[in-house]
């Protein structure tokens, strides 16, 4: 399957983001990249595909989540390192710098991503959505000093529509042991 589209779908009912999960998988042929509870009791659903097979997920799920949708994000064309990153973490043996990018939503540090790792040669290390940090997300990522500045600048200006900053940062020359505590 041909992946170039990410989508987001973000529910204030568990039970109600079950259903529209199972509806968006039976309408077109997507891959589920995460379907989970998380904090504060919301539900959220990441799927990868073709945009046309997304785009028609993403509206079925809309349908059945009816008043229960709180968020939703289509993104075409999106980086592979995103989906490859999320909930997921990679930590290099050179970290050189590290930016992070910090939102109150999930859907601000899938879109801050995508514009980051477009934007400079960085790579992601990690991208934390929701669970366990009451709902909030971030983004971590590392490359040469100029690099991330100018990743973490893109970002922070490409999700400026989409969700409420809470913070971000740069640390030249990180220590070891800050790049050891990424690794959750």
């Amino acid at each position: 399957m041909e992946i170039d589209t990410l989508g987001f779908l973000e529910l204030n009912s568990i039970a109600k983001g079950i259903e529209a999960v199972d509806y968006m998988l039976k309408v077109a042929e997507c891959q589920l990249i995460s379907a989970k509870a998380s904090c504060p009791g919301k539900y959220y659903i990441i799927i990868s595909g073709r945009v046309d097979a997304v785009t028609q997920s993403i509206e079925e799920g809309t349908r059945i989540g009816g008043m229960h949708i709180v968020g939703k994000l289509i993104i075409p064309r999106i980086d592979p390192q995103v989906v490859r990153a999320i909930n997921m973490t990679h930590v290099p043996d050179n970290a050189r710098a590290i930016g992070a990018i910090e939102y109150y939503s999930a859907a601000g540090s899938i879109v801050a991503a995508d514009f980051a790792v477009k934007a400079a040669s960085v790579d992601l290390i990690s991208l934390q959505l929701a669970t366990g940090i009451a709902g909030k997300s971030f983004v971590v990522l590392t490359g040469d000093v100029d690099a991330v500045k100018a990743a973490v600048e893109a970002g922070v200006e490409g999700a400026k529509d989409e969700a409420m900053i809470i913070n971000h940062i740069v640390l030249p020359n990180p220590r070891k042991e800050l790049i050891d505590s990424l690794v959750f």
